[in-house]
């Protein structure tokens, strides 16, 4: 499904690194891949990520979960957290935001963590 891209909030925050087996990450690289790491480091905002990825079509609606023992305030800046760095994407659609696993995020995860 194509979302207008002018609603379409990114953070920026390019997942692009080379496995770690590779080469040693250069300090931007080392930068960007703590804060996803240190993003998926609370229990929490680990669920909530796992919540977006699998969930039909690939995007959730805040309303679609919200129930992770947290109060919706701290679901809210869980969200944020995960966008600031660069792991997920956010499109408000009337009331609601929906969000995605920004989309090069899982493999480039994946291939850091893979030896060549």
């Amino acid at each position: 499904m194509s979302h207008p891209s002018a609603d379409l909030v990114e953070s920026g925050v390019e997942p692009c690194c080379p496995p770690l087996t590779e080469r040693p990450l250069t300090a931007p690289e080392a930068e960007r891949t703590a804060a996803m790491f240190k993003a998926l480091g609370d229990p929490v905002r680990l669920r909530l990520f796992s919540l977006i990825a699998s969930h039909e079509g690939g995007e959730a609606c805040v309303c679609d979960i919200s129930d992770v023992g947290v109060s919706q305030p701290t679901v809210s800046h869980h969200l944020k957290k995960l966008r600031e760095a660069g792991l997920l994407t956010s499109q408000r659609r009337g009331t609601w935001v929906y969000y995605r696993v920004a989309p090069t995020v899982l493999a480039a995860m994946g291939a850091l963590l893979t030896a060549r």
